[in-house]
């Protein structure tokens, strides 16, 4: 039987996550959550939600590692606690969580595919954002060699732990924004599925955004390069995958 849980990665991330715990709460899942080397302000809020809430398991950086970096201190517990699945979810808000539950309806439906949020944004997404995205998009589909990878970068997904673990141990991922990108293309070059489900994305007012814009559009550019060289190597495989269907 597979076993679900919620990982959330936070760095400082305190004016939304009280509700998006509270609503969690309904789905009566564990919560496992990294504080990413956090302020003491911060970490005096985390701690006060910890009592509050009994499903709420807080891990701790002592320094930050980046969003990749929790997430995968994340995967690796809940693996070793024995969930089956993992389901990422941000801190901010910005995630219809109602959409949860048709997540895990497709990920039981196909327990071995990775289930990623598609995201169908509002007015609020800042424009440059949006078009960045598509950028990668286009990479993302040059280094898989097919469009099976509909957006890469949307953080609310459902990982397979055992192929995930796998994956992990083999290879060192990225730490940062670059972590969204990467375990999705490296988990397709393993042989995943990825199955899209449709999703509203906000990005809140009083929202707070860990995007360094130089350095991270500097990881994340020389993370396709790598990922465009690891393709060649692959690219015999690939076509056979696309041909085989």
């Amino acid at each position: 039987m597979n076993q679900y849980c919620i990982v959330i990665p936070n760095y400082n991330h305190t004016h939304a996550i009280a509700d998006v715990l509270s609503e969690l709460a309904e789905l009566s899942l564990p919560i496992i959550m990294i504080d990413d080397g956090s302020d003491a302000d911060a970490k005096q809020i985390f701690s006060s939600l910890q009592q509050r809430y009994p499903f709420l398991r807080l891990l701790t950086h002592s320094e930050n590692q980046g969003k990749g970096g929790a997430v995968q201190t994340g995967l690796r517990y809940a693996f070793a606690n024995g969930f089956s699945h993992a389901i990422q979810v941000d801190a901010d808000g910005q995630h219809s969580l109602n959409d949860i539950s048709k997540l895990i309806a497709a990920s039981e439906s196909a327990p071995e595919n990775v289930v990623s949020g598609c995201p169908i944004y509002d007015s609020s997404v800042p424009k440059h954002r949006y078009l960045s995205r598509y950028i990668t998009h286009f990479w993302v589909w040059v280094e898989t060699l097919s469009f099976d990878i509909v957006d890469s970068m949307c953080g609310f997904r459902v990982y397979p732990l055992q192929y995930t673990e796998r994956l992990m141990n083999k290879r060192a991922l990225g730490t940062r924004m670059d972590f969204d990108i990467e375990i999705l293309v490296r988990l397709y070059w393993q042989g995943a599925r990825v199955t899209f489900i449709p999703t509203h994305v906000i990005y809140p007012e009083d929202g707070v955004s860990h995007f360094r814009a130089l350095h991270d559009n500097l990881g994340i550019s020389w993370l396709h390069t790598r990922l465009f060289f690891g393709m060649l190597v692959r690219m015999p495989r690939l076509l056979w995958r696309k041909v085989a269907g």
